[in-house]
């Protein structure tokens, strides 16, 4: 599962990226690496992990992590191919969620003029300028394919069928300027859900926007990142308030020194943490531990996965062979202290194959190879 990070030219996206890329401090001993120029591994945040190596001595901890590409900025034209924008397009097709980052602040630091590509700064026209490209290019992908799709459904075979019944769902809202999320998350038939997924619909992605503020506004309190948060309602999306400049400065420092920078700003901690947790959050994904002298680790899962498919996540041979799993929470350890006074306190509990795993598990697997 990945984020992928879409924006304008010039709204702070790669000053972001490289931020998040190189954040090590958040979470000592992950092997951060960029994969690819503009792919990276980003750590989640996670105090539980803190709380479990408070109970369990342990060599390390490792933490969730999350990959995020950094998108080349989309222009208006994208989709009739202005700026390499199919190309461009095509990435984001690629990735399971979209970090809009929208430009909020007015200049750089120390006065510095950055020059806006549209000429000013007006975070709900750059909104929209980057949402109608992600529509005009699914309209373009449902018009190049409905023709084909008629002649086929005459066949009378069930996928062809449902095929034709999505495009034609899709092509008049399209059409008319709106997203396909709406649409397609009032699809309830097993076949369509399956052909709509074959589609990879752009304006179908979830998105999370990353309002760029001024330093002077690092909560985001300021009109400009109040139009987004205001937007964002509307859509029933999240925002999350950054000063990319800040973070970036604060990816390299030492803990003592970050932690003076925050305080200077009021802030808790650097708010790349919450960006990070609600990108994760976005996807889908909760984490679940194992616990041990070696390691404290976080594993990523979906929401809804059940203990062999958790298991799977460690190694393809614990969910083939898995038989049960023992599992606690991270409050009860907390609490406890110990993983033997959990099970003298009856808080162990053995679960089984039908067990939904849930967010703050410590699992222990048992299992057959």
């Amino acid at each position: 599962m990945e984020a992928g990070i879409v924006g304008l030219p010039n709204v702070g996206k790669s000053t972001l990226f490289n931020a998040l890329t190189n954040a090590g401090a958040l979470a000592a001993n992950y092997p951060f690496a960029t994969i690819e120029p503009n792919v990276g591994i980003v750590p989640i945040p996670d105090d539980r992990l803190a709380a479990i190596a408070r109970n369990i001595t342990t060599q390390k901890i490792i933490p969730a992590a999350l990959r995020l590409v950094d998108i080349a900025g989309i222009v208006r034209g994208a989709s009739k191919g202005e700026g390499l924008g199919n190309k461009f397009l095509s990435h984001i097709r690629e990735v399971d969620a979209i970090l809009h980052v929208v430009r909020c602040f007015t200049s750089a630091p120390g006065g510095e003029q950055i020059t806006h590509v549209e000429g000013s700064v007006d975070p709900i026209r750059d909104i929209e300028t980057i949402e109608i490209e992600l529509i005009l290019a699914d309209l373009q992908t449902i018009e190049g394919a409905l023709p084909k799709a008629e002649r086929a459904a005459k066949s009378g075979e069930k996928e062809t069928i449902a095929r034709y019944a999505v495009l034609k769902k899709l092509a008049p809202v399209l059409a008319e300027g709106k997203p396909a999320r709406g649409v397609i998350a009032a699809i309830t038939d097993p076949e369509e859900k399956k052909i709509v997924k074959s589609l990879g619909m752009l304006s179908s992605k979830p998105v999370l926007y990353v309002a760029n503020v001024d330093e002077s506004d690092v909560h985001g309190q300021g009109p400009h990142a109040a139009r987004v948060r205001e937007r964002a309602r509307q859509e029933g999306m999240q925002v999350v308030p950054v000063c990319a400049k800040i973070e970036a400065e604060l990816a390299g420092l030492a803990d003592d020194e970050r932690k003076e920078m925050l305080g200077a700003y009021g802030m808790r901690e650097p708010a790349l943490a919450a960006l990070a947790r609600a990108a994760y959050t976005l996807l889908g994904l909760q984490s679940y531990y194992t616990a041990g002298p070696k390691e404290v680790r976080a594993w990523t899962i979906p929401i809804g996965a059940t203990a062999p498919q958790a298991a799977g996540v460690i190694h393809s041979d614990f969910e083939r062979g898995f038989i049960r799993a023992e599992v606690y929470s991270v409050a009860d350890l907390e609490e406890l202290k110990s993983e033997k006074a959990i099970r003298d306190a009856g808080r162990m509990r053995t679960e089984g194959k039908g067990y939904v795993m849930q967010d703050a598990d410590v699992c222990h697997f048992l299992f057959n190879t």
